[in-house]
């Protein structure tokens, strides 16, 4: 283990050999700033969040007919109707015409579908602060995990960056593996994959291009990565980011019906690869919805898929979720594992010492004392993670 890190593997000596986990890190050095929680109010940042994803969905339709003022609507709460330049994004357009803006009387839009023109909405970023990335660095050198999986990457080079520079700031090793397949997130949110040399990483897939019958099913993606271990036994790790319902109308039935699809699709994905005779398969990451949801059924419920937080030995750490302030109805994140390897499970827990907890007295969890404020915590999420036999 790194020093100052868990502690001790549970279990006999030797036993406990093998440490999965999974981190929503929250961006590493630049985060949009809708999603910046020291840039405005937080109202106004889910309403441009919300009509960010809604136009950018209208935006690729093949004709503009009958959405013409849902679109204009969406425009305006980006700040975005009477200027390319708005207050949290830009209008980005390479070629043709989205919209006209006489100097007196309404804008209009001009472009009657997507062949009229290409262009996009990008949200302005703002840099992470300094000491949250150190902290960011800090828990995962404190998992100090052979395999992890982490969400909410930048992307590779900004990974592999974090990982050379920061971890070895902390009094880290970096990592020998570090992998990120860019998903269908154009906000720079992708998972991505860290690993020992031990653990070497013989195999991607990515399903960025899987679809169902309402269209491209995964938010992100849901990546495999194919490890072989240094018994020779084949693991596979499915990293997931499902929809977010962080900005969704009360009820959430768009994020929701879409986390279904998603579920539905790792389980095939879990199927067939169960099906090539692999025992040992892991997945893991942000699905955004908590344990009791039907979004998440087709997948919590297939046969045999256990979550490591189900073993005797998992330590919850103060409170039974892993995001926010960790109530039970925010257990968002993730380990799940086929039989096999739940069966080498001997511990596992949720690490919180990156998470501000403000100024809570009850049962507080313990922080690391470089974390001061809410802007300098590593990530509104927990990590969360396995202790396994070799296998």
């Amino acid at each position: 283990m790194a020093s100052g890190g868990l502690g001790a593997r549970p279990g006999p000596p030797g036993e406990a050999a093998v440490r999965l986990a999974s981190f929503n890190v929250e961006n590493l050095f630049a985060r949009p700033k809708a999603m910046d929680e020291t840039q405005g109010d937080a109202a106004t940042r889910r309403q441009v969040l919300a009509a960010h994803a809604r136009v950018s969905e209208l935006f690729e339709r093949s004709s503009y007919a009958g959405v013409e003022a849902d679109i204009l609507a969406q425009l305006d709460v980006l700040g975005l109707l009477r200027s390319d330049d708005g207050p949290y994004a830009v209008l980005r357009k390479v070629r043709g015409q989205l919209v006209r803006r006489p100097r007196t009387g309404p804008v209009v839009l001009v472009a009657k579908g997507r062949a009229d023109w290409v262009g996009w909405i990008e949200l302005k970023t703002v840099a992470v602060d300094e000491v949250a990335t150190e902290n960011t660095a800090r828990v995962l050198n404190e998992l100090d995990a052979d395999v992890a999986t982490v969400v909410e990457a930048d992307d590779r080079p900004g990974l592999q960056m974090f990982n050379d520079a920061m971890l070895p700031a902390v009094g880290g090793t970096p990592y020998e593996q570090v992998m990120l397949v860019e998903g269908n997130d154009t906000r720079g949110i992708d998972v991505g994959f860290l690993a020992r040399t031990a653990y070497r990483l013989v195999q991607i897939r990515t399903h960025i291009f899987d679809q169902d019958a309402q269209g491209v099913v995964f938010s992100r993606d849901c990546c495999e990565y194919h490890v072989d271990t240094p018994l020779g036994t084949r693991l596979v790790v499915m990293a997931n980011h499902f929809k977010s319902k962080g900005y969704a109308s009360p009820g959430d039935p768009v994020g929701a019906k879409r986390r279904h699809r998603q579920a539905a699709r790792v389980a095939e994905i879990y199927a067939s690869v169960r099906a090539e005779g692999i025992d040992h398969v892991a997945i893991m990451g942000d699905l955004n919805d908590d344990p009791s949801s039907s979004a998440l059924a087709p997948l919590l419920d297939v046969p045999g898929l256990s979550d490591v937080s189900a073993h005797p030995a998992f330590d919850w750490n103060h409170r039974r979720g892993t995001y926010g302030s960790g109530n039970e109805k925010e257990k968002i994140d993730y380990i799940l594992m086929s039989g096999p390897l739940f069966g080498r499970v001997v511990g596992g827990g949720v690490f919180r010492k990156g998470v501000w907890r403000g100024a809570r007295t009850k049962d507080p969890w313990d922080i690391f004392p470089t974390l001061t404020a809410k802007q300098q915590e590593a990530s509104d999420h927990a990590a969360i993670y396995a202790d396994l036999t070799d296998f």
